[in-house]
């Protein structure tokens, strides 16, 4: 009848407006005869007749890996720590922003960098951050910086199973220890070291640093003028990291900004 002709020829479009070609769809036994509707897919899942009703069964959406990306570095001098990032968060091969903030503060004598995830790294940074001023109020005293450090490798070890993304280090100056930086990752790993960069512009990072065999006994001027160096050389090899330098000084009184520049128009001079 023209009615039941025209279900079939409703039944008939939709199917072919939702699909396409392919396998996993078996056409009832009253379209066989319509030529192409024997061999179709639905995008997500495939559909099936069982006594002339369509199932469609879903398959699991697959995930998305998104390469991260960035260049942080610090070292110790004889006058304290020079901490230097880039601030490009990168989301595979799109710039996420150029603004990112990469180095937290923990307490007033101790930083953290981020590189990883940055919902990651910043949420378990503010996490060390609160632990550390209870601490203050509890103690009397500030955190040091090897224990801020282990209450962060502590907490990551114990979550090292929830696929996180962290890879920072712990920098700042105690009155018992003196300048401390400490590298720790979302695996637990806790490294105590004099220089460290992390991130996927660290290699090339590393590579300027290395080139200054009397690191330690630089002035602050010089010791800052490196880090921009260093930062500056990886941006231009490693094009997950870019944006704006920033530059951080700690010293016994405390840490400090030095340094901000856009990377466009950092040129390689000294900083005056």
């Amino acid at each position: 009848s023209t009615f039941f002709f025209t279900t079939c020829l409703m039944n008939v479009s939709a199917t072919f407006f939702i699909g396409r070609r392919g396998k996993g769809f078996t056409a009832p036994t009253e379209f066989s005869n319509v030529v192409g509707v024997d061999s179709l897919e639905v995008r997500g899942g495939d559909i099936e007749t069982d006594s002339g009703m369509y199932d469609i069964t879903q398959t699991p959406t697959p995930s998305i890996e998104f390469a991260h990306g960035t260049t942080t570095l610090s070292f110790v001098f004889q006058g304290g720590i020079v901490v230097a990032v880039d601030s490009r968060a990168s989301i595979g091969n799109f710039v996420g922003s150029k603004t990112t903030q990469k180095v937290l503060p923990v307490s007033r004598n101790i930083l953290g960098s981020m590189a990883g995830g940055a919902a990651d790294c910043s949420f378990w940074i503010r996490y060390l951050r609160s632990e550390a001023k209870i601490h203050e109020l509890y103690d009397g005293k500030g955190i040091s910086v090897a224990r801020a450090s282990r209450v962060l490798s502590n907490i990551l070890y114990q979550n090292r199973g929830m696929d996180l993304s962290v890879g920072t280090m712990i920098m700042g100056y105690h009155s018992r220890d003196g300048f401390s930086i400490y590298y720790v990752d979302n695996t637990g790993v806790r490294i105590k070291g004099d220089m460290f960069s992390v991130g996927s512009g660290s290699t090339f990072a590393l590579g300027i640093l290395d080139t200054e065999e009397n690191r330690f006994d630089m002035t602050e001027e010089e010791a800052v003028a490196l880090g921009i160096k260093a930062i500056r050389h990886a941006t231009l090899r490693d094009a997950m990291s870019g944006g704006y330098i920033g530059v951080y000084l700690i010293t016994k009184d405390g840490w400090r900004k030095v340094f901000s520049e856009d990377l466009a128009s950092v040129s390689s001079r000294r900083v005056e």
